[in-house]
């Protein structure tokens, strides 16, 4: 059974943090929560976990309220990192693991495991303080899914992360979820949650402005991007017919189109002109929607 927030509300004297938020998120799935900074996000998170009350509406998860009683089955990975930084890795890792009911012996084997995956064994006697940041958010993500969680919260899992890291967080969240794991995440990386995720969400002001599957998210958005790189003025392509955005590139520019049938009108209109090198119909990227629903870049 999935998670599901009825008509919740987070009131903080007269300040609406979350306002009438109702979403259904699939069991074993990754699910993009997206949204600027003071749409709601981590306030929903608290709510779910159990951490703050809403002020109307309800949550469950499997059909039951979350309490102290369930937590053992969720894993939370706090958008504000905290870590004791004189404790070594696996004092850190054990304590953290005990509170949840695992046995010592058994949480060291599963951070064992985990150091190998990311690359970085030779930490486990380290004190927190002595690591990187990158590192230390890795121990961090450890700390959140050391017990196997069934649920899995990650607020801005991401961040602070070079490009190596976040391909090799990237790969240990799809491979939680490939072992049954409903992950709920907030990213300011978009380009990672269209990676990753199969369904979404993007609030603003604590509401829905996007809800659904990736695939029918798109769909419905309906306008197509066309990038076009050919080594002639372009700029006479803004007055035509269905073409609703346009933008210069070092190549030529990158055009938003009404629908995907204008296409045609458009590549034979270059045509006439010159000879273009690459003419390429994509689908618009999140980043694109969230402009265009929410009036800013999320960046």
């Amino acid at each position: 059974m999935s998670l599901k927030i009825e008509q919740v509300t987070k009131r903080f004297g007269n300040f609406t943090a979350v306002d009438d938020l109702t979403l259904e998120i699939p069991e074993k799935q990754i699910f993009g929560f997206l949204g600027s900074n003071g749409a709601g996000k981590t306030t929903t998170f608290r709510m779910i976990l159990g951490l703050i009350d809403a002020t109307e509406g309800k949550i469950t998860w499997q059909g039951e309220p979350i309490n102290y009683e369930r937590t053992d089955q969720i894993g939370y990975l706090p958008e504000e990192r905290g870590l004791y930084p004189k404790l070594s890795v696996r004092d850190q890792i054990v304590y953290l693991a005990r509170l949840r009911g695992m046995n010592k012996k058994d949480a060291v084997v599963e951070l064992e495991k985990w150091l190998e995956k990311f690359e970085v064994p030779q930490n486990i006697d380290k004190k927190i303080e002595e690591l990187s940041k990158g590192n230390q958010q890795k121990i961090q993500f450890i700390s959140a899914v050391i017990h196997q969680p069934k649920l899995l919260i990650l607020d801005e899992p991401f961040s602070g992360l070079d490009p190596v890291n976040v391909e090799m967080m990237k790969a240990a969240v799809v491979d939680l979820k490939e072992s049954g794991t409903t992950i709920i995440f907030s990213s300011h990386q978009m380009n990672t949650v269209e990676e990753i995720c199969e369904y979404l969400c993007i609030i603003q002001e604590g509401k829905p402005v996007i809800h659904g599957s990736l695939k029918d998210v798109k769909r419905s958005f309906g306008k197509k991007n066309v990038f076009i790189h050919a080594d002639f003025d372009l700029t006479f392509l803004k007055d035509l017919s269905g073409v609703v955005n346009y933008k210069a590139t070092s190549e030529g520019c990158k055009i938003q189109i009404e629908s995907e049938e204008i296409s045609q009108s458009i590549l034979e209109a270059v045509q006439k002109v010159g000879f273009v090198r690459r003419f390429a119909l994509e689908e618009p990227s999140l980043n694109d929607i969230f402009i265009a629903k929410v009036g800013k870049s999320y960046e």
